[in-house]
């Protein structure tokens, strides 16, 4: 519903409104968590914002601007404090123009000399002519577009000390000009001029009032006055200014911050102000990156066969739950495939599931796990999988550059393999070993873009006919793993109650076997070439490695 719409509803409703002076977006958002009908775009606080005087001293665009930022952090009205109109008839055109454009619901104006200086400044309180104000009241009622934009008149002869006759004439003049409601305004420490006043007006037209000096009238009283709307016009800046010069001033006195820690918002409550859950949420439909069809499947579900030192730091967690340097091998592979802008992360999960934790994963829970093995894991998540696919070993913390260089990769199947085995390996473990078409670049390079299709992925290679091994990355296109599961679902047919290549049976298969399976069934499986950048955490001396291999896991 258009905000001028809105306020008028309002106005309608048998009681009074409330409306709370702001200045910001921010203060505008409290404004509307703690329920005030509407906002008042004050100009006493906008300019305090700026720490300058409120004497006309900011220009109409700069009270514009925080107008525009008040309205568009809420979803209520806001009425803009215009001081005198920011000068002539002609300015009060130019201003009903701008601010009705940008979606104010009304604007008040005061019937002081530009420039004004702030009602409850001693002297100087000069009042303009009643017919130059009448003719401000009609430029802007003849130029705005909607019929429910409002004009508020404010009356300032009390203010300037002037009789209450006077204060009755201007307001019934101004009401004649058009204006939608008259703001009567006072100094007095209690409320009998404003009494007064209301008693002479006769509930004319809907009369607006701001108590920053007198006490509140009761909502009986309001009612019976004819009053429609109050508004507390400057109480928030003046609370967050005191409030913000305490909280600084001790800060500095004992050099930290720990003594107003529990007297100051979370950052939980701003990021709510700030609208972050809902930011994040729009993310996920329309924040797109050229990443966007990745599912990553994560491999964790089984159970840790390693070495005693490495064990001992595994008690009762899984591996991707091991700790380096602060955080989890799991949480640092999620946050590395994040800034690729790959959010979409499935980990599969078993052994000690409960204990599997990272933020932003979604988990696969394999109940089964110890009767099957690593391909009845992966294809546990294959439901969960709609385009491209990067399949990860759980044990493997990889560096944001393989990731970024695989991802380029067009082939239907792509393995990550290292050629450098035989001089790392520490006969702690089993190896996927892989022999290619051709030999290996003799180079030190990383990411050799040569095609160099798989011949062969086995345990069961000779390490000395072996030219690769396969570090735990695979990426498949949509078709390649549509192929895959294909061929995953007729080899279960055929190999259901035997074995199958390495495995004794087909549920105890690996992923290396379904690939074995698929190549011999004359199938293309591509390879990238790397030598650095990722280490698969299976013995102690790999865990010293990987703390040390922080430094470049960008």
């Amino acid at each position: 519903m258009n905000k001028s719409v809105q306020l008028r509803n309002l106005l309608k409703q048998n009681k009074a409104i409330l409306l709370i002076g702001a200045h910001d977006g921010l203060s505008a958002k409290l404004a509307e968590k703690n329920g005030f009908d509407a906002v008042w775009a004050s100009g006493f606080e906008i300019a305090a914002s700026f720490a300058v005087p409120d004497a006309n001293i900011l220009t109409m665009s700069q009270n514009l601007e925080r107008a525009c930022e008040i309205n568009d952090a809420i979803d209520i009205p806001v009425i803009a404090d215009c001081d005198t109109g920011f000068g002539n008839s002609n300015n009060v055109i130019h201003l009903v123009k701008k601010y009705e454009a940008a979606g104010i619901a009304a604007v008040c104006i005061e019937d002081k000399k530009f420039p004004k200086v702030n009602s409850f400044i001693d002297g100087r309180q000069e009042l303009a002519p009643v017919a130059e104000f009448v003719g401000k009241i009609m430029a802007a009622k003849s130029n705005q577009v909607s019929d429910d934009f409002m004009v508020i008149a404010r009356v300032e002869a009390l203010i300037a000390g002037r009789s209450m006759n006077e204060a009755i004439e201007r307001a019934d003049a101004y009401v004649k000009a058009g204006a939608d409601a008259i703001l009567i305004h006072s100094k007095e420490r209690d409320q009998g001029e404003i009494v007064e006043f209301c008693k002479l007006w006769k509930k004319r037209s809907p009369l607006v009032i701001v108590p920053t000096k007198y006490p509140d009238f009761s909502e009986k009283d309001l009612k019976q006055m004819g009053i429609k709307v109050v508004i507390y016009a400057n109480h928030g800046i003046r609370a967050a200014a005191k409030a913000m010069d305490e909280a600084l001033a001790v800060i500095m006195r004992d050099r930290s911050k720990d003594k107003i820690e529990n007297s100051i918002a979370t950052m939980d409550f701003m990021f709510q102000l700030q609208g972050m859950d809902k930011m994040k949420q729009e993310e996920k439909v329309y924040l797109k990156t050229e990443h966007e069809d990745v599912d990553v499947v994560i491999l964790a579900a089984g159970k840790p066969n390693y070495q005693k030192g490495l064990m001992k730091l595994l008690v009762d967690l899984p591996p991707v739950m091991l700790d380096i340097n602060g955080k989890t091998l799991l949480q640092r592979n999620v946050e590395v495939l994040n800034s690729l802008g790959i959010n979409n992360i499935y980990v599969v999960t078993g052994y000690l599931e409960d204990r599997v934790d990272a933020k932003g994963i979604k988990k696969i829970i394999n109940r089964h796990f110890e009767q099957g093995y690593i391909l009845d894991s992966f294809m546990q998540a294959e439901r969960f999988l709609s385009g491209r696919v990067l399949f990860c070993y759980g044990d493997v913390m990889f560096d944001k550059s393989i990731i970024e260089n695989l991802l380029k990769r067009n082939e239907e199947i792509t393995l990550v393999v290292d050629p450098s085995f035989k001089k790392s390996t520490t006969g702690a473990h089993t190896l996927d070993l892989v022999r290619t078409k051709q030999a290996t670049v003799v180079s030190t390079r990383s990411f050799e873009k040569k095609s160099n299709p798989v011949v062969e992925i086995s345990t069961k290679i000779a390490m000395e006919k072996a030219d690769y091994e396969f570090i735990g990355l695979a990426l498949f296109s949509k078709t390649g793993f549509k192929d895959f599961v294909h061929q995953y679902q007729a080899a279960k047919l055929k190999y259901e109650n035997k074995s199958f290549q390495t495995a004794e049976s087909f549920k105890k298969a690996s992923f290396a076997d379904m690939l074995n399976e698929m190549i011999n069934n004359g199938y293309y499986v591509d390879t990238m070439e790397v030598r650095s950048g990722w280490i698969e955490v299976h013995t102690f001396e790999n865990y010293k490695l990987a703390s040390q291999m922080l430094e470049t896991i960008k």
